[in-house]
């Protein structure tokens, strides 16, 4: 890598900008609440905002990670659900137009995947899957030193596997989802659901995933379960990426890998008994760049010149 480039990071919440240098590290930063209800034209103003804030000398151009649906080859964000007003926006074309500078535009797991693979968990790794566990769970895979894009660059929408046929809906519409089983909303809800059946613990209602992994650093009987209950399934999820994608090692991200050390035991057992023996070579290892890995990996599609199948 060489030069500067900036990395946006678009969230519903939340719009971050980073200066970053051509090792993958942050120079300067920026920040702001998104304006996820003022349409496009008020979200590209803010970026804006971002970027003057930042500076743009010696700046080779600007990587964005935004949440899809989106087509990462056209620039163009499809249906973004948590941005209003949000439907077929060219948002790279628009940017590029606006600073004068090249734009590139990448789902956010995606970039998160980028970022582990250049600078962080994966660095020197040519084959990887980055897993982030949170409000939902996606991903995104290197192969070859490479993301994997697919058809419009909709490729690895892993938390939509199907593990369990007739099983807890989804929010994509589906049953059985590996995100309806093992997100943190799934947690939590297994976690209220026993609390209201009256199983002993110090665990209290409403309740939250982070709850629940606290708790079982405090040695609460249930949370510990339930946690174990979790890296089961982390454990049948991550066998399914090794057999489809042979990666050399998964990265997991996002606010449950914080639990990661407590549930490993867990799904390395659950991995060694589900996945064929070909492919038990493979780690399991913590991200980390954090929440910076998606600015690092937007920035580094301008900084890696990586052309997009």
């Amino acid at each position: 890598m060489s030069g500067l480039a900036i990395g946006i990071d678009l969230g519903g919440t939340e719009l971050r900008a980073a200066l970053i240098g051509p090792d993958g590290t942050l120079r300067a930063r920026r920040q702001t609440a998104t304006d996820a209800k003022g349409g496009p034209q008020a979200v590209i103003a803010q970026m804006l905002a971002l970027i003057a804030g930042l500076g743009t000398d010696g700046v080779q151009g600007i990587g964005i990670a935004a949440p899809g649906p989106l087509d990462p080859i056209a620039g163009i964000c499809i249906a973004p659900p948590t941005l209003e007003g949000w439907r077929d926006v060219p948002l790279a074309a628009l940017l590029a137009e606006r600073t004068g500078l090249p734009t590139r535009l990448e789902n956010d797991a995606n970039a998160a995947a980028l970022g582990e693979h250049r600078a962080g968990a994966g660095r020197g790794l040519a084959h990887l899957v980055y897993v982030t566990i949170s409000t939902g769970i996606g991903g995104g895979v290197i192969e070859q030193h490479r993301l994997l894009h697919g058809r419009r660059g909709m490729a690895a929408e892993i938390g939509h596997m199907t593990l369990v046929a007739d099983g807890p809906p989804c929010v994509c519409g589906g049953r059985g989802c590996w995100e309806a089983l093992a997100s943190g909303p799934a947690l939590a809800q297994a976690a209220a659901q026993a609390i209201a059946g009256g199983a002993p613990t110090a665990l209290r209602l409403p309740v939250t995933a982070r709850d629940v992994a606290e708790a079982a650093r405090s040695g609460d009987a249930l949370a510990l379960d339930l946690l174990r209950r979790e890296a089961r399934w982390l454990g049948l999820g991550f066998a399914n990426l090794l057999h489809l994608y042979s990666p050399e090692a998964i990265i997991a991200g996002g606010g449950l890998s914080a639990a990661l050390a407590m549930m490993l035991p867990e799904i390395l057992a659950t991995l060694h008994s589900a996945a064929m023996p070909a492919y038990h070579g493979a780690q399991v290892l913590p991200a980390a760049l954090g929440p910076d890995a998606g600015l690092v990996g937007a920035a580094c599609l301008i900084l890696d010149h990586q052309d997009t199948p």
